[in-house]
């Protein structure tokens, strides 16, 4: 019982690490963007899916795609896994 409480704890700090990595990356992005009038907002992490919405001069700008990659390549290189950032619509939730 003890292995695999010790397990579960492992696994809830991994994930908190994962969140932190990926939260680190977009926040790093988000002054570059607010300069031009944009912004980007971690919406959800499912899985290897990063939910973000775009927000302001970012939603119709013709580069927004060209963003998203650089982002989702930073956050690929942080983690040393593959991740996919996919944007979305609509209120923000509590990342999870």
């Amino acid at each position: 019982m003890l292995v695999e409480s010790e397990q579960i704890s492992q696994v809830a700090t991994a994930e908190a690490e994962r969140i932190r990595l990926i939260t680190e990356v977009i926040e790093e992005i988000r002054p570059n963007l607010r300069r031009d009038g944009g912004d980007c907002e971690l919406v959800e992490i499912c899985g290897n899916k990063v939910m973000v919405k775009l927000t302001g001069a970012c939603v119709f700008c013709k580069l927004s795609s060209a963003t998203l990659e650089g982002i989702q390549a930073r956050i690929v290189e942080k983690l040393g896994e593959f991740m996919r950032l996919v944007p979305v619509m609509g209120g923000v939730k509590a990342a999870h």
